[in-house]
């Protein structure tokens, strides 16, 4: 049996409803329809509320299981249906998936910038595979959005997903790419990079030629340099932190063992952004993430 944390629960479903009250309130406001960022067939209603359907799906990576279906029937329909008394079939609530991914992205893109600038950021990205590379050919879910790419680990199919993290373990910024996109590609690193100051850490991957402009909007990007290149005399405190930047490989790694991020079961690419969204908004909430707390205190 697993552990269901209903305070976790509780309070995902309270962020969510809040969230949900704002969006519709935006809405009104600016005079846009109620049902702007839904996908539901005219005239067929769900039973179960945005904010329902958002905290299931963010409950999910929390959960501790590795497949959804298996999570719905075997815990959400069993165990929680005091919690959501207009619980519909699983083949439904898939159907429900694809008509929140917007709401989805708006919560994990609203949850990420509660984020502290804390003026120290780590840089980096992780392939997501939505196939073996011996079914390349015969792949046709994620045909129209996901290509080839290569990562330390070898060529991979699939999407990729940049992150910014704080030296707190909080997540500042994401973006979602095809698996082709260089990491030092300029409008992925300004997206990515916008409105920070500080010093950010990355690997070598990241050398591009705009150190210059995010210097001048008061970002100094530090890497580590390739084999032909002279090398740069840092700072202490700089090279110390650049040593650190194990710091995003184990938030990967949260997000891929607890959050569930990566898999190659998916056989709608708008539920898979969906969960993948989910993923990195789960992570979130969770109550301990990796951190540089003491790090930083003793170069203080």
């Amino acid at each position: 049996m697993y552990a269901i944390d209903l305070t976790k629960l509780v309070e995902i479903f309270c962020e969510a409803d809040d969230f949900c009250q704002l969006h519709q309130q935006y809405l009104q406001s600016h005079g846009l329809p109620s049902n702007l960022c839904s996908c539901s067939k005219a005239g067929r209603k769900s039973q179960l509320s945005s904010s329902e359907v958002l905290c299931i799906l963010l409950f999910y990576p929390l959960s501790g299981m590795k497949n959804f279906q298996y999570y719905y029937q075997r815990l959400v329909e069993p165990c929680l249906k005091d919690y959501f008394p207009n619980l519909v079939s699983y083949t439904r609530f898939v159907e429900l998936i694809s008509q929140h991914w917007q709401l989805m992205w708006m919560l994990a893109q609203y949850k990420t910038s509660q984020s502290l600038r804390t003026g120290h950021y780590y840089i980096d990205s992780k392939k997501l595979p939505v196939c073996d590379n011996r079914r390349i050919h015969q792949h046709k879910v994620f045909s129209l959005i996901a290509s080839r790419g290569k990562s330390s680990t070898g060529w991979y199919y699939g999407l990729k997903i940049h992150l910014v993290i704080n030296h707190l373990g909080q997540i500042v910024n994401f973006l979602l790419t095809t698996g082709s996109k260089a990491d030092n590609n300029h409008k992925v690193l300004a997206l990515l990079l916008k409105g920070l100051q500080g010093t950010c850490y990355g690997d070598k991957g990241y050398i591009t030629s705009l150190f210059e402009k995010f210097y001048q909007d008061g970002l100094q990007l530090v890497t580590k340099t390739r084999k032909n290149m002279k090398q740069l005399l840092l700072n202490l405190s700089d090279a110390l932190m650049l040593r650190k930047r194990g710091i995003i490989e184990s938030v990967n790694d949260i997000l891929m063992t607890v959050c569930d991020i990566e898999h190659t079961r998916h056989r709608s690419p708008i539920n898979a952004i969906t969960h993948i969204l989910a993923s990195l908004a789960a992570y979130c909430y969770l109550e301990q993430k990796p951190s540089l707390v003491q790090d930083f205190k003793i170069l203080q």
